[in-house]
């Protein structure tokens, strides 16, 4: 077990600041868009209720400046006499401005048929201008205007009202400057959006904080069981579950996490078996080299006998060295291969051939059985040679004497098939782990029928750099059966003789 790093709880509280300054950001910017819409939107709302007050207000201001159009005002509860005589226009002008306290647009003005500024009680400058008027779509009678008046933006409403008055004005005009209205509105909402916004910005920071830990404790969990294996504690897993995005990281990491325990283990069993593995020819090597060099063999039959021990185990451990080379190398992805079209059945054959003495000196039956249409398979010659010599190899180490090996090629979806049966002896192997480096169904790990067990694991990575695949299992009848599957050849020239045996070799 590795020692254990405790997370820093000064990498947590700072991930939390930044999540909280990044969520604080957000809610600021969504307060200041959200206000900005509306105030937008109260402002219109507070133009719109101003233009209906002056469109219902201009309809009374009509009989209030009639009432001073003639030379004696005319008190509002009378009605103003048809044939009156009328005031002057300068006291008629005069008389309009003390009404404009009354109304509730702050300036009064008169407008011609034309529609151009014959009076206006803001100022004399306006006077010519013409101020376009539209009917109103909310209070009938009431027509609707927007005008600039001394460079200032102004809403303003109308009615008609008799030509008959001492300066033969068509229509009385209401006006109320634009940014008073503004100003009103935000007056009002400034208080309630900042009221709202720091309601707002207090609930933001707590949900936050709340999804700020839920965040940062599966993560420091992940931080913490994350420095445990880098620390060499490779049992550690987290208990993070679930399916959002963060139960799916923990389950990730736990499945790494095993994957990184499960390499480990495999390099640590592969190192002892090495060491098992080399430690008996070594120690052979030594005992009998020592023995030739310090004269204790006194015959000559000992002295040979010794030499040829030097030399088998010499042997064994140069195929060792050059089997976990080639193991590397295939692992790797670093090994060449050349694929064309192969006749695996005359293959098969020529192989059956190599073991037949080993076969015959067991008493060993070799059966073949290879159809005529089978299509030859895309490989690489030299490593399917390989593999079947391997699996051949075993075949005749481990049979029980005087039993058969069978050997069947065929189709199977698409690609070929070559299957080698035999029983098994007394110790029967694990067809999950009989892949493995240096894997014996023999706990005692004898060595005698030659081999340290890294053929099967060769052959099978060979088997997938061709594109193929070799597997184990049982039959009915308790015999092991070797599987090599391999892609077809899409062209039929052939690397090997097109001869085939017949069907059953005996």
């Amino acid at each position: 077990m590795g020692r254990r790093i405790p997370a820093g709880a000064g990498g947590n509280l700072t991930l939390r600041i930044r999540l909280l300054a990044a969520a604080a950001g957000i809610v600021a910017v969504s307060l200041l868009i959200g206000g900005a819409l509306t105030w937008f939107l109260v402002r219109d709302l507070e133009v719109r209720s101003a233009q209906d007050q002056l469109d219902r207000e201009v309809i009374a201001a009509v009989a209030i400046v009639r009432h001073q159009q003639c030379a004696e005002p005319v008190p509002l509860s009378q009605t103003v006499p048809a044939g009156c005589p009328l005031a002057a226009p300068s006291d008629f002008s005069d008389r309009l401005t003390g009404l404009v306290p009354q109304f509730a647009g702050d300036r009064l003005i008169l407008l011609n048929g034309q529609r151009v500024v014959m009076y206006d009680s803001g100022s004399t400058d306006t006077l010519g201008t013409q101020i376009p008027v539209v009917a109103s779509r909310r209070v009938t009678g009431a027509l609707e205007a927007s005008a600039t008046l001394d460079g200032q933006p102004y809403i303003a409403s109308a009615t008609a009202m008799p030509k008959r008055n001492p300066l033969f004005a068509s229509y009385v005009v209401l006006a109320e400057p634009q940014s008073e209205v503004a100003s009103s509105a935000a007056s009002e909402l400034a208080p309630r959006l900042l009221e709202a916004g720091g309601a707002a910005l207090v609930l933001a920071m707590l949900l936050i904080l709340l999804v700020s830990r839920t965040l940062t404790g599966p993560l420091t969990q992940l931080a913490s069981a994350a420095e445990d294996i880098a620390a060499g504690n490779y049992s550690r897993r987290v208990s993070i579950k679930g399916q959002d995005e963060i139960g799916l990281l923990g389950s990730a990491f736990n499945r790494m996490a095993e994957a990184v325990e499960r390499a480990r283990r495999v390099q640590r069993d592969f190192l002892a078996n090495v060491s098992h593995e080399l430690k008996t020819p070594l120690t052979s090597l030594i005992g009998f080299s020592q023995a030739l060099v310090d004269g204790s063999l006194l015959s000559e039959a000992e002295r040979t006998r010794a030499a040829t021990i030097v030399h088998e185990e010499s042997e064994r451990v140069l195929r060792m060295a050059q089997e976990l080379l080639d193991l590397a190398r295939v692992e790797a992805g670093s090994i060449s291969m050349h694929i064309t079209a192969v006749d695996l059945g005359a293959m098969l054959q020529q192989e059956l051939e190599v073991v037949r003495p080993r076969a015959d000196a067991r008493h060993l039956a070799l059966q073949l059985n290879v159809p005529d249409d089978i299509p030859p398979v895309a490989a690489d010659p030299e490593r399917l040679h390989q593999v079947l010599d391997n699996l051949l190899d075993n075949a005749v180490k481990y049979t029980p004497d005087g039993s058969a090996i069978g050997v069947v090629a065929r189709l199977s979806g698409g690609a070929v098939e070559a299957v080698v049966s035999n029983p098994v002896g007394l110790h029967r192997p694990d067809p999950d782990r009989i892949f493995d480096r240096f894997y014996r169904a023999d706990p005692s790990r004898s060595a005698a029928a030659g081999g340290v067990g890294l053929g099967l694991a060769i052959s099978r990575e060979l088997a997938g750099a061709m594109h193929g695949r070799l597997s184990a299992d049982f039959d009915e009848a308790g015999n092991l059966r070797m599987h090599l599957v391999l892609p077809q050849s899409r062209t039929q020239k052939l690397t090997v003789s097109e001869e085939r045996r017949p069907e059953a070799v005996a």
